[in-house]
Order: C-alpha cells, then sequence, then structure tokens
C-alpha cells in the first residue's frame, strides 16, 4: 500500500487502529522510553510536527502519545512516560511486538507561521517530546527561520530526554540551547531554576517571533505570562495540551476544556484560546 493510500485509508476508518510493531526500544529517563515502530504494511505514516497517535496495547487499552520522530521520513516515534496501567503496558513491549495505532490526528505546531521569524521553544520535561518533531523542521529547513532557541527544564539531570541529542544541538552554531534543572547533586555543573529563569537569558525579537511551548499545564502558564511580559502577542505564542483525550475525533467529550475538545480542535492552541482556562485551578 502506498503511503497516500495509506493515508486516505486513516481517514476514512479513523477509530480502527492499524498494526505495527516494535521495531527498537530504549530507556530515555528513569521512567520514560521511546519505541520504534513500523506499520505491518509498510506504509509510512504522513504527520505534521505536534500531531499525536492513539497507540494501543492489546488487552490492556489505548493512550493518546505525540509523535516525537522526524517528520521528514524515518521510524515511527514515540516517547512514552509510564505512568498508568496503558503506558506502562506501552513501554514494557519488547522489540518484534504488535502494537496498535490510529491517526494521526489533531492540529500540530504553525510551522508556516513560524517562516522568517525568531522561533522560540519552551520545553518542561517530557514536553520536549512533542517539540522534537518541531525542531527537526526548524534545523532541516533551517533557512527558512530567524534565531532558533530552545530553553528546556528537567526535574533533575537523570530527567534530562534526548540527552545526547540535547548535547548535539548544543554543539550547533544556528541553534542557542538552554538547560536547567529544578534540582541536582553538586556533580552538575549547569543552572538550577525553574526553565522561566532562562527566558530573560534568551535573545528574540518579540516583534518577530512565535513561541511554542510544552510541558506541565502550569509551567506553560507561567511561560507563557513570562512571554507576554517580554512583549510576545498571545496569539504568537502556542501551547500543547494533553487531557483525558480518549477517541481523538471530538465525539467521546472526555477532553472537553470549555467549547473545545483538545483532541479535535488542538492539542496545540494560542495562548490567547486558552488563557482564562489556564487560569482557572480547578480546570
Amino acid at each position: 500500500m502506498s503511503d497516500a493510500a495509506f493515508a486516505t485509508l486513516m481517514h476514512a476508518q479513523p477509530m480502527v487502529p492499524q498494526v505495527a510493531h516494535v521495531r527498537g526500544r530504549r530507556k530515555d529517563t528513569p521512567d520514560a522510553w521511546t519505541l520504534d515502530l513500523e506499520l505491518a504494511n509498510g506504509a509510512r505514516l504522513i504527520y505534521a510536527p505536534g500531531q499525536f497517535n492513539m497507540l494501543t496495547a492489546f488487552g490492556v487499552g489505548e493512550a493518546a502519545i505525540s509523535v516525537s520522530g522526524d517528520p521528514a521520513g524515518g521510524p515511527l516515534i514515540h516517547t512514552i512516560r509510564a505512568v498508568g496501567p496503558v503506558s506502562r503496558a506501552l513501554t514494557a513491549l519488547e522489540p518484534g511486538d504488535p502494537i496498535g495505532v490510529r491517526g494521526p490526528f489533531g492540529v500540530g505546531w504553525p510551522m508556516a507561521q513560524a517562516e522568517g521569524k525568531d522561533v522560540l521553544l519552551v520545553a518542561g520535561g517530557l514536553g520536549l517530546a512533542p517539540l522534537r518533531p518541531a525542531l527537526y523542521r526548524l534545523l532541516g529547513e533551517r533557512a527558512r527561520f530567524g534565531r532558533v532557541t530552545l530553553l528546556f527544564g528537567a526535574r533533575t539531570p537523570e530527567d534530562i530526554v534526548f540527552r545526547h541529542e540535547v548535547e548535539s544541538w548544543r554543539a550547533r552554531f544556528d541553534i542557542d540551547v538552554d538547560v536547567t534543572v529544578d534540582h541536582a547533586a553538586s556533580e552538575w555543573h549547569g543552572h538550577v531554576g525553574v526553565v522561566t529563569t532562562l527566558i530573560s537569558r534568551a535573545t528574540f525579537d518579540p516583534c518577530n517571533a512565535l513561541a511554542m511551548i510544552c510541558g506541565p499545564e502550569v509551567m506553560m502558564r507561567f511561560v507563557a505570562m513570562a512571554l507576554v511580559e517580554k512583549g510576545f502577542g498571545e496569539d504568537a505564542i502556542y501551547l500543547s495540551m494533553e487531557r483525558n483525550m480518549k477517541c481523538a475525533i471530538g465525539h467521546c467529550g472526555h477532553c472537553q476544556l470549555g467549547p473545545t475538545f483538545i483532541c479535535r480542535d488542538g492539542p496545540v492552541f494560542t495562548y490567547a484560546q486558552l488563557k482564562r482556562f489556564l487560569a482557572i485551578k480547578e480546570l
């Protein structure tokens, strides 16, 4: 089956999972694993940076997981934190094991709107995974964008996901990378503090810049507020939400937030769209 025919099939039957197999598996942090998948029919899943798939651990359940690989090609990659029955089952899969894939779904990062602008990516913890495809696109088409900056915060040095890749990005001359951790032992010689403390160290033109943020909701709220104080427009700040997504097509209502459905209308939204909801602690 051609890639185009497979994309048409997935669009026509969004609730039917396709069978894939685990091609590779690696441990990224104490509780997060990255799976390389290959669809059983040999087709390549075409997706945009920021979109997600519904992954099925057969006999256990299904979970929404952002794609963390390179949208330009290569294996289908997902990075998963083992926090519940389904995610633990997914991360326990071994090479050769079957896995169900539905997708891709959702609204991705605004790559077209970012062209010609400075791009600031701010990630908290495993929030770097949904931003990773956008970063691949930015570096793969580097001439289309202005200054590119990645600010990354983790709980501890051991929780730095994609550590070797982050180190390789820091060694490049066409991207600025700054990393911080919340807590560290004496062996850590980097910055210590929340990720918002890195914003004052970054260089960008707020009048011609676009920000992409992913991480815990409280972190995204404070980062967005800090960027507004720096001169960013609320429509130039994009956040990726992940809330109780079950069906991925806006039918079940589990991910409803006000008048929107995270799975169908997101997961990427502007700060202007989310501001009033992020200010309500009960949500």
